[in-house]
Formats: C-alpha cells, structure tokens, sequence
C-alpha cells in the first residue's frame, strides 16, 4: 500500500456531514481509509461493505484491534459492527468514493487523467499512451490490469481498477511525487461496484464492446450501460469513443460530453488514418487529427485493433499537450503492453507470442493479426476461465477453430470448476479432429503447440497473457505463459 509524505487528517463528524448522515457520539480524527481490515493502520476509518459472499462488517473486531477509529457501513453492516463507532448509509460504496476523492484532496483534478473503458485494448491503449508521455519527458503515472506506475515505480497491480480509498489515496501519492499526466483502466465492474465514483477525468474514452462478464452484467445491454455511465459530466470533461464499434456510435449518439471521434475507416472522423501500410516490422502510418494535422510514422504494432489502440492513445497524447510532431517521432518507440502480442523470441524459425485474449471477439482479433504477419500455418493454444462467463466458452472455441489451422484446447485459471467440463464447453458445437487437440494440461499442450510448428509457422498461445499462476481449486500455481514457451522452444532444439 502506498503511503502519503503528508496524510490528511479530517474529523469523524466532518465526514458525516459531507456524507449527510448522523454521526456517532463520539468524535475522532481520522488518517485514512480502508476497506481491508489486513491493511487498517491506527486512525483509520475502515469501509465495511456487503459483499457476495460476507458483508465485510464482519472483519470489524479485527479493524479495531489494528487501530481502526470507526466504521463507515449500512443498515445491516451496523448491526455487526461491534466495538467501532459508525456512520451508517444506505450505500456505502457510492458513500465511500465520494468520501475518498474529498478525504485525499480530489488529486485527479490536479492531472490530465483519462479514463479508458471497453471490453478490449483497454491496457494496450492506456500503455501507449503512458509510453508517449513519458518518452516525451513527462512525470506520468499508469493504472492498469498488469501493472501500475508512478513515475520510474511499478507495482504489480491485483485488480483493473482498484478500490476507491486505495485509489484515491495512490492518485493523491502520485500528485506528491509530481504526476501531471494518468492514464488509467476503468473496469465495468469498478463503474458497477462504485470504485469511480468521486473521480474526475479530463477524458473519457471507448475502444469497443464485446461479449464478456456477463457472469456479473448478466446482458449485454446491463453491460453496455454500465461503461455508459462513465460518460457523463460527474466524471469526465470530454469524451474519445471509436466510432467503428456499433456500440461506440450507439454512446456517441447519446453522450452529453464534449466529443471527439475517432476511426480506422471513417475520414470524416475527428481522428483516422489516412493510410495504413503493412510492414513486417509493424505499420507505416499517415493519421490525420483535429484541424487537419498530419502525424506520419513508423508503428512497431500488429494488428488492427492494435491501428485503433495507437489511433485513441495519439488522440489523447495530442489533448494533454504534446506536440503532433514530437509524436511522430516518438511513435517507433512505441512498444505495446506485456502480454498484449508479445513475442517470445530464441531464435526459432517460427514466430511465437503469447496474448490476454479471454473473449470471443479478442480471440477473433488477434488470430486475424496472426493471419496478417504469415502466410504459414497458425497454431493456437486457448482455453477458458472457471467461475467466469460460462456462455462465451463456445464462441471463444468455434473463433479458435475458425482463425487457426491447428486449434489445441487447454486449461486457464478452472478456479473450482473441473477443466474437463469446461473443455466439453469450448467444443460443445464441433467434433475435434487431428491434428487439433483437446489437452487439459496446459504445459503440454503449449510443447504440442511447438512440436507442430514449422518454418515460418505461427505459435500464439491465448487467454493468461502477462499472468504468472494458474488458479486450480483455491490455489495460485506458478505458471507463466512467456517461460513455458520459452521452454518449449528451447527443449525443441
């Protein structure tokens, strides 16, 4: 947990009357904010919500005995909440980001913060964009599914976006150590769960909307609207939407914001390409933004969504300042994300990768960029998450089968569920034939993947991407795509 120079100090009743609800009896000052009773420091007011399983005013004794003051919470958290003073509200997780984005001084109004939300490219775009920034010489900070960044610090990050006393308070430290630019991922869950709420961005941005988390959104359209919700004036100044996703036109239409479009087609846009040349070291491109300027360079990026992810991340680098002629020529430099396309590399006669690709229209995408690098033979390696989205698992095996000429079907995180049922799942709709393969160790179906491979050919294994485990029945097994390949290849030789 990252820890303020200077951290505020605001009394108990203070963060009642901002909040509008009666406070406890007593009054105290209180130092932080968090909704994990492991991380509470003395001082702390601890944010007790209901939750899927427990309501976190449970881990209340444990709160108070590492220090905490008191306890922000609802009706039925009160209830449990023994031994702490509370404030009680009838939400209070829309309570808590509210609370926090007050209670840490509203850092995100002190940046050029954007927002990034869509079911794809959200991490490759937020990266590009953090990767103009800082090769421009600026201080920026990075909040993301992989990693986040302030200035030369990393943290390996455990949620897309995270809880808002946590995110706020790591904004706040960003603003200490002098961040003037954010490029930050926005989950659908974290709109949904309130973990934005309190924010403020200078942008907002779409990338595209596809099948996903329906375990939680439970349709497309309770999907769709959550990501809408960031589109208006409590969050964000503008908005950045890709006008080639149907859904993207859909929010454009409705969007109160001030609008930039962007597209790969489409010239009348705000922002597009006025060409796109393929080369095997990435793509020559000509974009053209507002007013006509011209942006001309070379792209170390395959595929085209990766031509839409450079295209939002340009747009957004040219509204936080920067010169179009600097980022002309900062856009070679460009390297993408971990895990998003990357190569893994020994020497071999055929290319290798491993990408984060977990839905349908992502598997889509990259094996359509794998098409686009060779005219040799895609070997595909992909299996599904246990305890997630049960209805993509068919679609993301029929795109497998459809975008590849050797299609092996493997295990991915199966959590609690048996991989064997989740592999019947993928391949519900087909009869698998040699010399595809259903294989549910996934170490073995990655050295199959190799043993197939040929000159020219293209290994590409799907689904865990930056991640280094393998959650098997409550247990994190090490295991990282990138090293199993690597040694795959390696034993090849």
């Amino acid at each position: 947990m990252e820890k303020l120079e200077a951290p505020p100090e605001k009394s108990l009743r203070a963060i009642a009357d901002l909040l509008g609800e009666p406070c406890p009896d007593v009054d105290v000052l209180i130092h932080g904010l968090t909704n994990m009773s492991s991380q509470v420091e003395v001082g702390d007011l601890f944010l007790a919500f209901p939750g899927a399983k427990v309501h976190g005013a449970m881990f209340c004794m444990d709160a108070r005995g590492r220090g905490a003051s008191a306890v922000l919470t609802d009706l039925n958290g009160a209830g449990l909440a023994t031994g702490l003073p509370a404030i009680v509200t009838a939400n209070p997780r829309r309570a808590a980001g509210i609370l926090s984005a007050w209670f840490y001084g509203e850092p995100m109004r002190d940046m050029f913060a954007v927002g990034i939300t869509g079911t794809n490219g959200k991490t490759t775009t937020t990266t590009l964009l953090h990767q103009l920034w800082t090769s421009a010489g600026r201080q920026a900070g990075l909040i993301g599914t992989v990693e986040t960044r302030i200035g030369k610090g990393v943290i390996t990050s455990k949620r897309t976006t995270p809880e808002s006393a946590d995110l706020q308070r790591l904004i706040a430290t960003m603003r200490e150590r002098h961040v003037k630019n954010l490029a930050m991922e926005v989950s659908s869950h974290a709109i949904s769960l309130e973990r934005v709420r309190g924010a403020h961005f200078s942008a907002v941005a779409f990338t595209n909307l596809s099948q996903d988390h329906l375990d939680f959104h439970h349709s497309m359209e309770e999907y769709f609207q959550a990501k809408a919700a960031l589109f208006t004036y409590e969050f964000a100044d503008l908005a950045v939407i890709n006008m080639d996703d149907p859904y993207g036109r859909r929010l454009a239409a409705a969007c109160e914001l001030p609008l930039l479009r962007i597209s790969r087609h489409d010239g009348k846009a705000d922002w597009s390409f006025v060409s796109i040349h393929r080369q095997l070291r990435g793509n020559d491109v000509v974009i053209r933004g507002l007013g006509g300027i011209l942006i001309e360079g070379t792209l170390p990026l395959h595929g085209d969504f990766n031509m839409d992810n450079a295209l939002m991340a340009v747009a957004l680098a040219f509204e936080s300042g920067i010169d179009p002629v600097e980022i002309s020529a900062l856009l070679p430099q460009l390297t993408g994300a971990l895990g998003r396309l990357e190569a893994v590399n020994l020497g071999q006669s055929f290319a290798a990768f491993v990408d984060y690709a977990h839905s349908p229209d992502s598997v889509i995408r990259v094996l359509q960029a794998c098409r686009e690098m060779s005219d040799r033979r895609v070997i595909a390696v992909l299996g599904c998450g246990g305890d997630r989205d049960a209805s993509k698992r068919p679609l993301m095996g029929e795109a497998l089968v459809a975008g590849s000429d050797i299609a092996i079907f493997t295990s991915d995180n199966p959590r609690s569920e048996e991989p064997v049922a989740i592999l019947r799942e993928m391949t519900s709709r087909m009869e698998i034939a040699a010399p595809n393969r259903v294989i549910p160790d996934r170490k073995e179906a990655i050295e199959y993947a190799v043993s197939m491979a040929g000159s020219g050919d293209i290994v590409i294994v799907l689904g865990k991407g930056h991640e280094t485990g393998q959650e098997i029945s409550g247990i994190i097994e090490p295991f990282d795509d990138r090293l199993v390949l690597a040694e795959a290849i390696e034993a090849r030789r």
